[in-house]
């Protein structure tokens, strides 16, 4: 039976690595609690640990007798993680919205700002420049600088491969959205990661939303497009391009017939309903401009019980259920959830999605839930993927290279 040796070198890198995870994780710590949890010997976690303070990714905190823990005996040298070691950039670069968010090591937000941008004004030139400046005067807000940012993630409304590079599209579309922000900020930022923005919305809902503990899910960004994060098996689901989970099948489905979002569905069917005169004399939805309905404004009416939107968002749900059935069918998903703007007024659409999806699935049925965390989703799975790639790579930054 052959066996493989970790050479001295590979054995502190694992040393290093686990005792800072830990210690990302932990409160204030002693190097008991640290034998607790990683298996290492004590003298090998004392040196570990010195090493991480040397390296100013751990602070050492007055010891137990002046922290009013000691009873008697030597006191417990204590520790904590450094979250202000560096910082964290998370972007949702939407083909109408600029978000920045700037946080710390453990995703604590310290500064965001949101630009509007013109959909029509989509050259790449102005999309980089937009985003160029947004992120440092969100910095500046921060009262940091590009020197401190350890690590940068940017979602975009495009699929996206390893490196960060977007497929070319028939009429250009993907490369105007990721205009190669991998190049642009990895001229300065030690980490860069570029995302599919429906990506970045499945990795916020497992780690702070609707599929915590789930390792098979569909994340459905549902507003004026349908962008989907899939997991499976615990894993993220990219493909050779970033596409594998382009919503432009669903022009090649019956019933579904293209990749709008449900929140166009539901504005497009007002704007229809209000144009025959076919809804319902009670309706707010016929006090309503038709240039000026939107689906957020539509599914909003629905949940608060309008007649005539409730028979919108019936509708949308049919088509729900057909999507739903469809990534149920090729994933076989455990939930899907529905995310993004539209998701607080979706229990409606949601709820007749339900009813049909039965008809729809061999499978057993996933659930279908709506988001709760808002608008920004994209920004805070930017800011979580930030994290864990800070995690990962953080040793190995030039910065935190002992000296001397």
């Amino acid at each position: 039976m052959s066996q493989s040796l970790l050479t001295p070198t590979a054995l502190r890198r694992a040393s290093l690595d686990a005792v800072l995870g830990f210690a990302w994780d932990a409160d204030a710590f002693t190097a008991s609690d640290v034998l607790d949890v990683v298996g290492i010997t004590r003298t090998t976690a004392i040196d570990v640990i010195d090493e991480l303070v040397a390296r100013r990714m751990l602070a050492e905190l007055p010891n137990a007798r002046a922290a009013g823990d000691y009873r008697k005996g030597r006191p417990a040298r204590r520790f904590a993680f450094r979250p202000d070691a560096g910082f964290l950039i998370g972007v949702d670069a939407g083909q109408s919205r600029l978000t920045v968010t700037v946080a710390d090591l453990r995703g604590q937000s310290r500064a965001v700002r949101h630009l509007l941008l013109d959909p029509e004004m989509d050259a790449a030139d102005v999309r980089r420049a937009a985003a160029s400046r947004v992120v440092d005067e969100t910095l500046a807000q921060a009262q940091l600088s590009r020197a401190d940012v350890v690590a940068l993630v940017v979602g975009v409304p495009a699929p996206v491969d390893r490196n960060g590079i977007s497929p070319p599209h028939r009429d250009g579309f993907w490369r105007r959205m990721n205009p190669d922000f991998a190049e642009l900020f990895g001229a300065w930022a030690p980490i860069v990661r570029v995302e599919n923005d429906a990506s970045l919305a499945a990795v916020a809902e497992r780690a702070v939303g609707a599929a915590v503990g789930y390792d098979d899910f569909v994340t459905l960004l549902a507003g004026d497009r349908l962008g989907a994060g899939v997991w499976t098996d615990g894993r993220l689901l990219r493909g050779a391009h970033g596409g594998a989970a382009e919503t432009v099948a669903f022009d090649h489905v019956r019933g579904v017939d293209g990749a709008w979002g449900l929140g166009h569905r539901a504005a497009a069917l007002a704007r229809r309903a209000l144009a025959d005169g076919s809804l319902p004399a009670s309706s707010g939805l016929r006090e309503l401009d038709p240039a000026e309905v939107d689906g957020k404004t539509v599914l909003s009416l629905a949940a608060d019980g309008d007649e005539g939107a409730r028979e919108i968002a019936g509708q949308v749900g049919e088509t729900l259920a057909i999507v739903a059935g469809v990534f149920g069918s090729l994933f076989d998903s455990r939930l899907i959830v529905v995310s993004g703007a539209v998701a607080a007024g979706a229990g409606p659409v949601i709820s007749a999605a339900l009813d049909a999806l039965p008809e729809e699935l061999d499978l057993p049925a996933p659930e279908i839930v709506a988001s709760s965390l808002g608008a920004d989703i994209v920004s805070v799975g930017a800011v979580r993927a930030a994290v864990e790639a800070a995690r990962t790579g953080l040793l190995d930054l030039p910065r935190f290279v002992v000296t001397g």
